[in-house]
């Protein structure tokens, strides 16, 4: 099983993505749990161009990891400059790790468009700072930046960049498609002429302006690259980077390589996860292997299919990459249907059962009111088990009040309070918020966090509205969907209500119910 090396560059190439802000302690987690996994090189950021990037290397000492090497990244020196004197060059071979990836221009346009300089110029630089940081007992990682495109242009140059690093003590060459422009037969092309090329080690690195990624980094590898970049969630700049939870799944578990230790493989779900949920953005959920509908089926002859015989319909076991099945409810899913998902939490009832009937008729005068569980498992598991007298409220909303004002020249916070029972225990709260369902959240887990501790992990991550029934404007009622997490697990709530507030109530009442019970807290109520 030929083995590949997975170079990881959320930190500092998906860091360059629009709504991402990494702090010095989110680094530290993410690294952690990259090394978890199994990842080879963690580039973590450019120690030059930013205080942030620098107290993370500086902290980095600290970290004992056992897989993954930390890796400084940089350019090459500038035009017309002395290695020796260009500065950061010079933080590069002080920084306190020993791996380092510096980028140089592979692309002639670049070179004399860009750079504003010669050809040959661009050459020196690119040897003079390899064969620096080579002599400050540094390995080096050569980014051949926009090397595809510059084999379009001017392949014979593009060959003698790639020379150039190697022959100045590069330890990796680099290919990298910046533009992301490139499809897999480009890829394959140009990647296996740079490993003829070059003795060293070829890794590649593609950006996701064509949605190409993935293909295009696989092209790559069967074309003879050994070292596999991109960011783990496909963040980054424009498009963003190759996703690797893809790319590594599709590598080991469909091609058979060896890319991270086998044992991790089912961690790549709870990985993606917990990286998606400190970079603060929402996991997309038909993301291929790790998605929440990564193995979702909604319809009949589907669900039937997986139910007989899995394979019929998954490419995969969900449990090989650490994810899980799901049947998506509807009042048009008939029996078979909600018996599956039932099965999962009930899995006394069978098809021949009267109750299941009086189940389906239940739903449907539900989804009647407005409610709809297809999105909302979490909501239809409560539902069930409290039909079925298998469920006990771990607490009571006595009342709940909004205080909302409103200045023409500010935005003013929204403010809640909630009076809770817990058992024979009163607790009455109060929060801020960004807006009355927020500060009603906020008041409620204030509440409630005295008897559940466990709350403490809790957090809503996404909440959405629907009209109901968009003739009735503004009386119509609405839907209201909420996801959450505890860091390791996403789960979806629904509520509705002529009264959003209402209905948002609903949809956080049972998040709540569902952390509690998801982490078997005994019942007070």
């Amino acid at each position: 099983m030929r083995k590949l090396y997975v170079f990881d560059s959320t930190l500092r190439d998906g860091a360059q993505g629009e709504n991402v802000n990494f702090s010095v302690m989110d680094k530290i987690n993410i690294v952690k749990a990259l090394d978890d996994i199994g990842v080879s090189y963690i580039e973590a950021g450019n120690p030059f161009s930013n205080p942030k990037d620098e107290e993370f290397f500086e902290k980095a000492k600290e970290l004992q990891l056992k897989n993954a090497k930390i890796v400084a990244f940089g350019s090459t020196r500038r035009v017309g400059a002395d290695v020796a004197k260009d500065k950061s060059v010079q933080v590069m071979a002080e920084i306190s790790v020993d791996h380092v990836a510096i980028f140089g221009k592979s692309w002639d346009l670049h070179v004399t468009e860009i750079l504003k300089t010669t050809l040959e110029e661009n050459l020196a630089m690119i040897a003079d700072t390899v064969s620096y940081l080579k002599s400050k007992g540094k390995t080096v990682f050569f980014y051949a930046e926009h090397y595809f495109d510059g084999c379009k242009n001017n392949e014979k140059y593009a060959m003698e960049v790639i020379k150039a690093a190697e022959t100045a003590g590069a330890s990796y060459i680099i290919l990298c498609d910046t533009n992301g422009g490139c499809f897999p037969d480009e890829i394959y092309r140009w990647t296996e002429l740079a490993c003829k090329t070059v003795s060293v080690p070829v890794g590649i690195h593609c950006h996701n302006d064509t949605d190409c990624a993935v293909a295009n980094s696989i092209s790559a590898v069967k074309a003879g690259a050994e070292q596999i970049h991109g960011t783990f969630i496909g963040i980054g700049e424009r498009c963003g980077n190759t996703c690797l939870a893809s790319l590594i799944a599709d590598l080991q578990v469909k091609l058979g390589y060896n890319v991270i230790p086998e044992e991790c493989v089912k961690k790549l779900t709870n990985c993606a996860r917990y990286i998606s949920d400190i970079s603060n953005l929402t996991l997309p959920e038909n993301m291929p292997f790790v998605g929440k509908s990564a193995f979702a089926h909604k319809g009949g002859m589907h669900i039937d299919g997986v139910t007989k015989l899995p394979e019929s319909f998954e490419h995969i076991p969900p449990e090989t990459v650490g994810n899980r099945r799901q049947f998506l409810v509807s009042e048009v899913a008939g029996k078979s249907a909600i018996l599956s998902k039932v099965k999962t939490f009930a899995p006394e009832i069978t098809k021949e059962s009267p109750v299941l009937g009086d189940i389906v008729n239940m739903l449907k005068l539900q989804e009647q009111k407005g409610y709809q569980y297809e999105a909302a498992n979490a909501s239809f598991e409560l539902l069930v088990k409290k039909f079925l007298g298998k469920f006990k409220p771990y607490f009571h909303i006595c009342y709940f009040k909004i205080i909302s004002e409103q200045d023409a020249s500010v935005d003013t916070p929204g403010c809640g309070v909630v009076k809770v029972k817990v058992g024979e225990h009163y607790e009455i709260a109060g929060d801020e918020g960004n807006g009355p369902v927020n500060a009603l959240d906020k008041a409620l887990r204030k509440a409630l966090v005295k008897f559940y501790p466990d709350l403490e992990s809790f957090r809503l991550i996404d909440y959405k509205v629907r009209v109901v029934d968009t003739t009735s404007a503004t009386a119509a009622a609405v839907r209201v969907l909420i996801e959450s997490t505890d860091g390791n697990d996403v789960w979806t709530t629904v509520g509705s209500s002529t009264d959003i507030i209402n209905a948002s109530v609903k949809a956080l009442c049972d998040s709540i119910e569902y952390k509690l019970m998801k982490s078997q807290t005994p019942s007070k109520a």
